[in-house]
C-alpha cells in the first residue's frame, strides 16, 4: 500500500460521520497510563461499534483519532509495517499531534502477525492511547495477557443486554410503568429470551431473515473459530457436540455420556478431543459452563457442568426454543446476565448448588470465595408445590452457605415475604435484568 492510498484511508475516516449506534452499558473505565484497552467477545456482538461508541464518548476532534480496520481488503495480507506506514502518514498529515496524545483504534488486530510488538512500541512512545478489537477465537484474554505482558486491560462485549435491546427498539422504561408499558415490556422480554441480543438480529424485523442470520453465525463459529483455527478434523463430532449442547442447555452436560453415544453411532472422536472442543467453544464465547459449588476448586472442577448458551439466538436457530421451554430460556438469560456482570470482575464466580437430598439452587453468586447471593429461576410461582420446592432449596442453601440474600426470579410476579424468619425476594425477570 502506497502513502497516497494510506492518506486517502485516513481522510475517509476523518470525513465520514460515525454510524448511528445503541449506547452500550459497558463502561470502558479509567485507562491506566501505558496500557491498551482490548475489546473481546463473541463474533457479531458489536465490538467494532463499541469502538465507535468510545470515539463518541471521548469527545475529542476527529483528527486526534485514527481508526484502522486491519481486515480491510486494501491491507490484506496485513503486516506490522503497514500499520507503521499508516501511523507515520497520520503524523505527516497532522504534525501538531506529534507532541500530543492521539487515540489509535486497531480493529481486527489479529489479522497482523506481530501486532503485539507494534502495540508495545506505540505504548512505549507515550504518544498514543491504544484500543484493540479482535476475533474472539484469536484474541483470548489469557493470550492478550501473555503477549502484552500485562499491558492490556480487557473488556468483554456481549450481545445486547435487555436494556440495550429495549434501547434498540426505541423504548427506555421509566421508574413507574403504566399497565400498557408493562405489558409492552413483557412482550419484548419474551422476544428477547427466545431470540437473543445479537445487534443485527435485534434490528431485523423479519423472523425468517433473523433465523438465516443466526444460522450463518453458528456456521462461522464452527468452521472458522473452531475447525480452521484449531485444525479440528472431526467436524461431524463437533457439529453433534454443539447440537447436543443446544438441546440440553440449562441442564447438566456429560462428555462421558456423549462419548458413549458417539461410540454407539460410530462417530469418530476421542474423549480428550471432545473436552478440548468444549474448551474451544467456551474460549469463543459460545457456551458458559457453570459448575456445582464444591468445597474446593478441584472438587468443583470435577463436577458435571450445566451448559448455558451465550445467546438465545443460537438456541432459536436450532429449533429448540419451543413454547414449552420458556422456563429454561429464562434460566439461560439469567446465566448470561450473571456472566456479563461478572466479566469485569476477576474475583466474581457463579456456580449452582445441590445437596445430598437433591435440593438444588440454580445460581450461587460469589466473590473472593464469599457467597453474596442465591438465585432461583421459576416461571410459575403460583403453583404451590413448585413454589415450596424452590423456597425450600433456597433456605437449605442459605443455611449451608450462610447467605441471607435469597432471590427468586419470576416471569412477572413480584413480592417480598418472610419464610422461617428469612427474607425471600420474588422479582420479575425484566426488572432484574434492568437492575444496575
Amino acid at each position: 500500500m502506497d502513502k497516497d492510498a494510506v492518506a486517502g484511508l485516513i481522510r475517509d475516516f476523518e470525513d465520514r460521520p460515525l454510524p448511528a449506534l445503541v449506547r452500550r452499558e459497558l463502561e470502558p473505565g479509567r485507562m491506566p497510563p501505558g496500557k491498551a484497552l482490548t475489546v473481546i467477545g463473541p463474533r457479531r456482538a458489536g465490538k467494532t461499534y463499541f469502538l465507535f461508541d468510545l470515539m463518541t464518548r471521548l469527545g475529542v476532534p476527529r483528527k486526534e483519532m485514527l481508526y484502522i480496520n486491519l481486515e480491510d481488503d486494501r491491507f490484506l495480507p496485513a503486516k506490522a509495517a503497514d500499520i507503521d506506514l499508516v501511523l507515520s502518514t497520520y503524523y505527516q498529515m497532522h504534525p501538531e499531534m506529534t507532541d500530543r496524545t492521539m487515540h489509535l483504534f486497531l480493529d481486527e488486530v489479529q489479522a497482523v502477525d506481530g501486532w503485539e510488538l507494534f502495540v508495545r512500541r506505540v505504548l512505549d512512545s507515550g504518544r498514543a492511547q491504544v484500543y484493540l478489537t479482535g476475533s474472539s477465537s484469536r484474541l483470548l484474554s489469557r493470550e492478550v495477557a501473555t503477549s502484552m505482558r500485562g499491558r492490556a486491560a480487557t473488556r468483554v462485549v456481549l450481545p445486547f443486554s435487555f436494556g440495550e435491546f429495549l434501547s434498540a427498539r426505541g423504548f427506555t422504561p421509566g421508574r413507574h410503568l403504566s399497565t400498557k408499558e408493562r405489558s409492552w415490556l413483557v412482550k419484548h422480554l419474551d422476544d428477547f429470551v427466545r431470540t437473543g441480543g445479537f445487534p443485527e438480529v435485534v434490528l431485523d424485523s423479519d423472523p425468517l431473515s433473523r433465523l438465516r442470520t443466526l444460522r450463518d453465525y453458528v456456521e462461522v463459529v464452527l468452521m472458522r473459530d473452531m475447525v480452521e483455527r484449531h485444525r479440528i478434523r472431526e467436524t461431524k463430532a463437533l457439529r453433534v457436540l454443539f447440537a447436543s449442547m443446544l438441546a440440553s442447555y440449562a441442564k447438566e452436560f456429560s462428555i462421558h455420556k456423549l462419548y458413549q453415544f458417539f461410540r454407539s453411532q460410530g462417530i469418530r472422536a476421542g474423549k480428550s478431543s471432545l473436552y478440548e472442543m468444549v474448551q474451544h467453544l467456551e474460549d469463543a464465547f459460545s457456551v458458559i459452563p457453570v459448575r456445582r459449588l464444591g468445597g474446593s476448586i478441584r472438587e468443583s472442577e470435577g463436577t458435571l457442568p450445566k451448559m448455558y448458551i451465550i445467546d438465545a439466538g443460537y438456541i432459536a436457530q436450532s429449533g429448540r426454543a419451543d413454547s414449552t421451554s420458556l422456563g429454561r430460556l429464562m434460566e439461560n438469560a439469567v446465566a448470561v446476565e450473571l456472566f456479563r456482570r461478572g466479566s469485569a470482575d476477576p474475583l466474581a464466580r457463579i456456580h449452582y448448588w445441590k445437596n445430598a437430598a437433591g435440593r438444588e439452587v440454580d445460581f450461587v453468586v460469589s466473590r473472593s470465595g464469599s457467597v453474596r447471593e442465591l438465585v432461583q429461576v421459576c416461571l410459575r410461582t403460583e403453583d404451590a408445590g413448585t413454589d415450596r420446592r424452590e423456597v425450600e432449596a433456597l433456605l437449605a442453601a442459605g443455611s449451608a452457605l450462610r447467605c441471607k440474600a435469597l432471590r427468586i426470579i419470576t416471569w412477572d410476579h413480584e413480592e417480598k415475604k418472610r419464610v422461617e424468619d428469612r427474607a425471600v425476594e420474588y422479582i420479575p425477570l425484566w426488572k432484574w435484568l434492568l437492575r444496575r
